[in-house]
């Protein structure tokens, strides 16, 4: 192959330096004084026919205020009014579920390490569940990091008592080959 001609390499007689035959035309010149260029004054927007005139969100007809940088809708287009964003705060349940937080990072700590890991999650999530009003989610997580909770407190107490039962039996067969 060779190297100098590449598919996607400009034709040897190209001219990098001349502009394409392809120009946009130039933009409209701007108007000095009229601060709403392209835009009638505000206040003297035509009625569309066939509709009353109507001021939305302005109490007593008072006219609504334009824009900070004086822009406004269309000529010949009535005025827009934006509804202002409304947020909705949940309220906490009246009353929340156990969220057993104490109780998984116990087992975390003491029984079993990734079964308490996942119960200290669901804790979590069933307490932003109760914050957040939200039964049904805060019930399912609740209900989870209670199993959870029970299921690596079982485990660490079947590895305890194992434990024990094996130091015991170490114990007693070392007191039987060091007795006379």
């Amino acid at each position: 192959m060779d190297p100098s001609k590449y598919p996607n390499e400009p034709p040897a007689n190209w001219n990098t330096s001349e502009k394409s035959d392809i120009t946009q035309p130039a933009p409209p010149p701007y108007q000095q004084g009229y601060p709403n260029a392209g835009y009638p004054p505000p206040g003297s927007y035509p009625i569309p026919s066939g509709y009353p005139a109507m001021q939305y969100g302005a109490p007593g007809g008072q006219p609504i205020p334009q824009a900070q940088y004086g822009q406004g809708p269309y000529p010949g287009q009535p005025p827009i009014t934006i509804q202002p964003t409304v947020y909705i705060n949940p309220t906490p349940l009246a009353k929340p579920l156990p969220d057993y937080l104490g109780y998984s990072i116990f087992t975390l700590l003491c029984c079993c390490f990734p079964i308490g890991v996942a119960a200290l999650i669901y804790s979590i999530f069933t307490r932003n569940a109760n914050v957040s009003g939200q039964q049904g989610i805060a019930e399912k997580n609740s209900r989870m990091a209670r199993i959870l909770n029970h299921t690596a407190l079982g485990i660490g107490l079947t590895f305890f008592v194992l434990y024990i039962i094996y130091i015991i039996v170490i114990t007693i067969h070392f007191k039987k080959q060091t007795s006379p």
